[in-house]
């Protein structure tokens, strides 16, 4: 009786041999599973690791200008540019304006080449007592416009209190920073207009919006 139910479940040497191809395709489903997940793993650390590398490359080398005014005197008075990044730059356009208009009131053509971590200075009282008037008292804010890795870069505007009496300069303090960094300006199709209307489109919220004259182009004309 014993012997009889060993011999019932005794299984075919054949039938177990049929079943390895089977086993090992399971086998081989299971690994490759852990793989995959494995191999996802690594793509997602891989991919964390460059942006993490893109984005200290671009902290490190992305163009920074900081302007300051300065005044020198009571006639004069100095405009610092100083580069904070590691890339050199080459300065192209320098505008004042008060915060009471829109649209840029002086523009200083320039072609200095600035190296990171180095400050370029010049002195533009004129300019800025040209910009202000004889009496004056209130804010003014001061843009550059510069190329750094083949590409045209425009800084925020950067503000400062100045008090003018009698055309002379008897307070020019800076206020505040700004709150974005240097942006690309974009020129898009044949005629190169992008720079002004840009510009104009940077005024604060509380300015009443002015529009671009055509003959207010003058630098993408001569560009």
């Amino acid at each position: 009786m014993h012997m009889q139910l060993m011999d019932s479940y005794r299984i075919p040497f054949s039938t177990l041999i049929s079943y390895i191809p089977v086993m090992a395709t399971v086998v081989t489903c299971l690994f490759s599973v852990i793989l995959a997940r494995a191999t996802l793993r690594y793509v997602e650390a891989t991919d964390k690791g460059l942006a993490l590398a893109r984005e200290e490359f671009e902290r490190e080398w992305s163009p920074d200008i900081h302007i300051k005014m300065e005044r020198v005197s009571a006639t004069e008075a100095k405009i610092i540019v100083t580069n904070l990044a590691k890339t050199s730059v080459l300065l192209q356009l320098l505008q004042l304006r008060k915060l009471s208009h829109a649209m840029p009131f002086e523009r200083c053509r320039l072609n200095d080449p600035l190296v990171g971590g180095l400050t370029w200075s010049q002195e533009m009282g004129g300019r800025i007592l040209a910009c202000t008037g004889e009496e004056f008292e209130g804010p003014i804010a001061a843009s550059m416009t510069f190329y750094a890795a083949g590409r045209m870069y425009r800084t925020d505007w950067f503000r400062a209190q100045i008090h003018v009496r009698e055309g002379r300069i008897a307070r020019l303090e800076p206020s505040t920073m700004p709150a974005r960094r240097v942006q690309v300006v974009d020129h898009k199709g044949p005629e190169r207009r992008e720079f002004a209307q840009d510009v104009a489109a940077d005024a604060v919220p509380d300015e009443v919006e002015v529009k671009v004259k055509p003959d207010e182009n003058s630098f993408a004309a001569e560009a």
